[in-house]
């Protein structure tokens, strides 16, 4: 349909005035703006990360050492096989790398059995390492929506509250 003024002005060169009417669909791209209904929640997102960046950031070197540790493993067990691409150290950490995150570009491959087994616990572990850093971030959102108002306060009308309290005694918002 959105081709078909188009199609017809060849046919009939006075409807390729209906082409302007496919300049409106531009109006659509105003759509994107129901999105800032959500910014509260992006905030609070970002809000999250900043507070769990030093328990990410603990976890990135964990796994920064994982993969120097799995790629040094991997290039003992493939390093002297014939036709293999496991050249050397930094070789061996960039095939971690790239299994770990299960990327898997395929350009660097095991050759020996026991790679082949090795191969396999990295890419179960990937799944792991990222769903350890989501679980992070999830239990960090989970916990601020979960607290009764903010340093105390009512989140609706801001005055100060009970800790202890369900309800706000000034306004009756619900602080959990």
């Amino acid at each position: 349909m959105a081709t078909l003024p188009q199609l017809l002005s060849i046919f009939f060169p006075p409807l390729r005035y209906l082409a302007l009417m496919r300049t409106f669909r531009l109006f659509r791209i105003f759509r994107v703006l129901k999105l800032f209904a959500f910014l509260n929640e992006g905030y609070m997102l970002l809000e999250s990360i900043r507070k769990s960046l030093v328990k990410i950031m603990v976890y990135f070197m964990f796994v920064v050492v994982l993969v120097c540790i799995l790629g040094t493993i991997m290039y003992i067990v493939e390093s002297g096989t014939p036709f293999t691409r496991f050249t050397s150290i930094p070789t061996s950490i960039y095939w971690a790398i790239v299994t770990l995150t299960t990327v898997g570009y395929g350009d660097i491959t095991p050759v020996t059995a026991l790679g082949k087994f090795l191969s396999g616990i990295v890419m179960i572990l990937g799944y792991t390492i990222i769903a350890v850093s989501t679980g992070i971030v999830s239990a960090t959102m989970i916990n601020s929506s979960n607290k009764k108002g903010k340093d105390g306060r009512c989140p609706r009308c801001n005055e100060k509250t009970d800790l202890n309290a369900n309800y706000c005694k000034h306004c009756g918002e619900r602080l959990h």
